[in-house]
């Protein structure tokens, strides 16, 4: 049995989530979100993130950890502010001695709900259908557990390979 952290990142609010992965069973453990406050300062901010996700990190003890990676917005300075923040919630996660995993938007959607380009609300309604102990949650916890999910599949499929060629 292993827990999975799942990242949802952002500046304002970064969703995570944790499921035990168990073989091909999956149960909910926490989830959660971190918020900053945007009145402070840029570097305040990130160090709110950096505590809460370690807090998170000592709490429950994950084995693995996965975040989404960034896509492009139309604004270069929100890209920016967001590659920030993912870049300080790798480091936390590092720092606490997990690899980081790194999955595109398209690939969770796909790997939770059979498609790349489903709506948030497919997401939540999958995340709870597989988790279904996980209760109301906001949409960045949901996407943290998708994310968390898609880790344990494709965790696992890196497992299995690799005794497979031993």
């Amino acid at each position: 049995m292993i827990q999975i952290l799942g990242i949802d990142p952002g500046l304002q609010k970064t969703g995570w989530g944790i499921i035990r992965s168990n073989g091909n069973a999956l149960s909910f453990v926490a989830s959660g979100l971190i918020k900053t406050d945007p009145k402070q300062d840029l570097c305040k901010r990130l160090a709110m993130l950096h505590f809460g996700l370690s807090n998170v990190i000592d709490l429950h003890k994950p084995q693995l950890c996965a975040l989404e990676e960034t896509f492009v917005n139309k604004n270069p300075h929100s890209t920016l502010k967001l590659g920030q923040a993912r870049g300080v919630l790798m480091a936390a996660a590092a720092i606490k001695g997990l690899v980081v995993g790194e999955y595109s938007a398209n690939k969770v959607k796909k790997s939770v709900v059979g498609t790349g380009h489903a709506a948030k609300q497919q997401m939540g309604l999958m995340v709870k259908t597989l988790l279904p102990s996980c209760g109301t949650i906001s949409e960045d916890e949901a996407d943290a557990l998708a994310v968390a999910i898609t880790h344990a599949h494709y965790s696992s499929i890196d497992i299995l390979n690799r005794k497979d060629s031993a």
